[in-house]
């Protein structure tokens, strides 16, 4: 069951205004094309472990969070290091000891990914609560000059409890949804830095280390898959779209929830999208969206929550879920303004 949620995004927001004159950009061309009108940076030495360390922190922090975590599961397109993975360090820093760490490199279907092996971790007996975290700094792979990417992705963290319980309980994991198609593996990418680039013996081209995405035919892929996950999910927990309460998904831009919203044939007025404030965020979007509904009361005990993602590799993935009954979130004082869910 999914217990609780926290969101935390690094300093104060980037507005379109304030984006480099050389992209030649204002506010209602961000606007038109991605729905955004300002994402977060982290600062200089700032790195994934420590937006995923603020946003776990404040999660176990509280009151009710006081049951011992058993393992971490980490989502990111962004570690720290090619080697080791993050998580390891996260559990340390948090002062959880030698529990089991792992990282989940599903880009943007992170979350969803690391839901569902943190529920078969707990389902199968194995452990009794998972801490599972998605985070992103996605501004330390930009390419200065790329403008079409730079406007779209922001930095952030969401962390969740995944915890035991019977059938039927708050909060329930209902099922999920995931596939992949390595065909399109070039399509997101940093080319340099992995082992591939390095077997090449070639020196890196100019620009290899920033990320890479060929835009238009990663909409259509992620159009197309998110419809065709949360179709397939939706017949087999037996609910019709307009039985779902609040539909959430990967805060990409703004065109594409919309168009996956109306092909699966939810209304907008259910759609939770806080992307206008905090951009893509990666494996960070769903659960800071979540954290962000919940903040501002929009989620309620018992209902029906369908989430879905799409991201590189490509990977996508949907949950289907019964939100807790004493929603908890956690949102810091970087996450200011208006917290609502917006219709698309």
């Amino acid at each position: 069951m999914l217990q609780s949620v926290a969101g935390w995004v690094p300093g104060a927001p980037v507005p379109n205004d304030r984006l480099p004159a050389d992209w030649e950009v204002d506010d209602a061309w961000v606007r038109r094309r991605t729905g955004i009108g300002s994402r977060h940076r982290a600062g200089p030495d700032v790195a994934t472990g420590d937006l995923a360390y603020e946003a776990a922190a404040r999660l176990l922090a509280r009151a009710s969070e006081t049951g011992e975590v058993d393992a971490v599961v980490l989502a990111t397109a962004t570690p720290d290091h090619l080697c080791p993975g993050t998580a390891p360090a996260l559990a340390a820093r948090l002062g959880l000891g030698t529990v089991p760490a792992l990282d989940i490199a599903a880009v943007c279907s992170g979350f969803v990914y690391g839901l569902a092996v943190c529920h078969g971790l707990v389902a199968s007996g194995l452990y009794e609560r998972v801490l599972l975290v998605g985070a992103d700094v996605y501004s330390t792979w930009l390419d200065p000059a790329d403008r079409s990417a730079g406007v779209i992705f922001g930095d952030g963290a969401g962390a969740a409890l995944v915890a035991a319980g019977l059938p039927g309980d708050p909060g329930e994991l209902l099922a999920f949804d995931l596939g992949s198609d390595g065909t399109g593996y070039g399509l997101i990418t940093v080319p340099a830095g992995g082992a591939r680039a390095r077997a090449s013996g070639k020196p890196p081209e100019l620009g290899d280390a920033y990320f890479r995405m060929q835009g238009a035919t990663v909409y259509q892929h992620a159009v197309e898959r998110m419809t065709g996950s949360c179709r397939a999910l939706l017949d087999r927990v037996g609910w019709e779209p307009a039985e779902v309460d609040r539909f959430v998904p990967h805060q990409a831009n703004a065109r594409i929830l919309r168009a996956v919203a109306e092909r699966v044939g939810i209304d907008p007025q259910r759609c939770v999208t806080h992307l206008e404030r905090v951009g893509n965020t990666g494996a960070a979007s769903i659960p800071l969206a979540l954290a962000d509904a919940a903040d501002e009361g929009l989620l309620h005990p018992g209902d029906r929550v369908l989430l879905t993602a799409f991201g590189g590799g490509l990977t996508w993935g949907s949950a289907a879920l019964r939100w807790p009954g004493t929603p908890q979130t956690m949102c810091t004082d970087s996450m200011e303004g208006t917290h609502h869910v917006t219709p698309l």
